[in-house]
């Protein structure tokens, strides 16, 4: 498994980056044929774009994914395990693909979206296949380092200000697809479509967290099971 791990991890990577680029394709495309200023205004676009959580797991991911190969690679004579900061690294990738594959297939699934939005293939790479292929690293990836309890926290940072960025940016930026005078990247998150406004969506945001924290918590116990500790960890 040492041998081949690397490779595998290098091609989840590409794969990853091919839906990114496939739907960022399709997006520019739409916003080129929008007639509307607000549609086609490719600042907010590219913004938007950049502003989902799932693109941004995917983008963290493949960044982490390709790092921990090239460094096994580069250290393929020993049975180190990988260093604190690529392990760390992993974690928050695994843990918010294990979220993103959760939350989209629980909460999103079945909301229709207009035709051509997204590019099919990439929207099941980006919500399914990458966020398994996270998982299997974390149960079967070799020269894994247990970490300590405390790693949860840090998993937990990006998505809190991911959070507070998305509500406080909504009202500041016209829909493209609508012209409204928000835009939410997800429908639970926005207080004019969730039941209860606010409150409704605080209550989503909530259950996030604790499913955010939740899949942290596994991510490091894995890793504490069957990583390699160099030191003792809290």
């Amino acid at each position: 498994m040492n041998t081949w791990w690397p490779y595998a991890r290098l091609a989840a990577s590409a794969l990853a980056l091919a839906a990114v680029i496939a739907q960022l394709s399709r997006s520019i495309e739409n916003a080129v044929a929008n007639t509307t200023e607000w549609g086609s205004h490719m600042p907010t676009v590219a913004a938007n774009f950049l502003s989902f959580f799932t693109i941004d797991s995917n983008i963290l991911a493949a960044i982490a994914l390709a790092i921990a190969a090239i460094w096994a690679l580069r250290h393929r004579d020993t049975t180190d395990a990988e260093p604190r900061w690529i392990a760390i690294l992993l974690v928050c990738a695994s843990t918010y693909m294990i979220v993103t594959g959760v939350v989209y297939n629980t909460l999103l699934r079945g909301i229709e979206l207009p035709q051509g939005v997204t590019v099919p293939w990439s929207n099941e790479v980006l919500h399914v296949v990458i966020p398994l292929l996270l998982l299997l690293d974390v149960l079967f990836a070799p020269r894994r380092r247990a970490l300590g309890w405390s790693t949860i926290f840090i998993a937990a940072i990006f998505p809190i200000v991911w959070v507070v960025y998305t509500l406080v940016r909504a009202n500041l930026i016209i829909a493209p697809a609508t012209g409204d005078h928000w835009w939410y990247p997800y429908p639970f998150l926005d207080p004019h479509r969730v039941p209860g406004g606010y409150l409704g969506v605080s209550g989503y945001v909530v259950l996030i967290a604790a499913i955010i924290i939740g899949a942290a918590a596994l991510v490091v116990w894995v890793g504490r099971r069957r990583g390699i500790r160099s030191t003792p960890e809290a």
